[in-house]
């Protein structure tokens, strides 16, 4: 399994709530600050989009926004109106479809959605608060498929409506990050931007299909095709921690999934993720999470 899938693979989805909103004329609408991640895609229309931190821009129908780092933002038509709280919208619809000033002007479909454990600050951390993409309902075929039947579900809400919005989040979220990762694109430090690097994507690809392996640095750089030191010094400018702080760290995440995924014992996660002992799978998790394994599994079904 191919790096982003392995990683996405662990994104167990919580909750997941599919909305739309049809407005008219002029507004601005204060969002507070949420959990996980929002994915919104106009249909027609448009607005502007600002947090306190970053610079507004402009979404257009056909455009998606990716909302990753929990931030309180303003969706306007005019960001020099005053602005209303989105709950006084969102809170007291009829169905899942808010209708501000009479609606007809400006139509988006939503989803949020948060997740189980700690895998998904691994995706968040590497992207940032906003991931614009422009036009791609248009470009990618799979995506836009998949924004039109979140809009029927959210106009018809359908028996089996809540699976299905909770598939469609993540069929949207893998298409983002694809279009993301593709030419010309501008990335932060992190794993995902090793993913668009022809040369560490094949060493991160072996990390994540044999993580039990004893992989060496001088392994993993044979595999990019660098020597040692460069591959080293380039590993760790793109992804943010050396090879083996990253191989570390996510055996701890796998493990940590299949202490709350299974009932097996510790001393075969630990050999499943790599460690040849209980007691040294254990002094890597606690440094880790700060707890045992068992204390970590247990904390969870509490």
């Amino acid at each position: 399994m191919d790096a982003l899938s392995h990683v996405l693979s662990l994104l167990r989805i919580r909750h997941s709530n599919g909305t739309g909103l049809d407005a008219g004329g002029d507004w601005a609408i204060n969002f507070p600050a949420y959990d996980g991640i929002k994915f919104n895609a106009v249909l027609k229309g448009q607005c502007w989009v600002k947090n306190q931190d970053d610079e507004p821009f402009l979404v257009k129908a056909g455009d998606c926004v990716l909302l990753t780092r929990g931030k309180p933002f303003i969706a306007a038509t005019d960001l020099n109106l005053p602005t209303i709280e989105s709950s006084t919208v969102f809170d007291m619809n009829v169905g899942k479809i808010s209708i501000l000033n009479s609606g007809g002007d400006f139509f988006l479909i939503g989803i949020s959605f948060d997740f189980e454990g700690d895998t998904w600050g691994m995706l968040t951390s590497a992207l940032p608060s906003f991931v614009h993409l422009k036009n791609v309902s248009n470009q990618v075929s799979v995506l836009k498929w998949a924004i039109e039947q979140l809009s029927v579900e959210i106009r018809e809400e359908s028996l089996g409506s809540e699976l299905m919005t909770s598939h469609l989040a993540q069929i949207m979220l893998l298409q983002v990050l694809r279009f993301w990762l593709g030419p010309g694109q501008t990335r932060f430090t992190g794993w995902l931007a090793a993913l668009s690097d022809q040369r560490l994507i094949r060493s991160m690809n072996a990390i994540h299909e044999k993580p039990m392996y004893p992989w060496t640095v001088a392994e993993l750089a044979a595999i990019a095709g660098m020597s040692r030191t460069t591959f080293t010094q380039h590993f760790t400018k793109v992804v943010g921690q050396s090879p083996f702080n990253y191989l570390t760290n996510w055996r701890m995440q796998l493990a940590a999934d299949m202490l709350l995924r299974s009932e097996r014992k510790v001393i075969n996660i630990a050999f499943d993720v790599g460690y040849q002992s209980e007691a040294a799978f254990s002094t890597a998790f606690k440094r880790r999470y700060g707890c045992s394994p068992t204390q970590y599994r247990a904390a969870k079904f509490k």
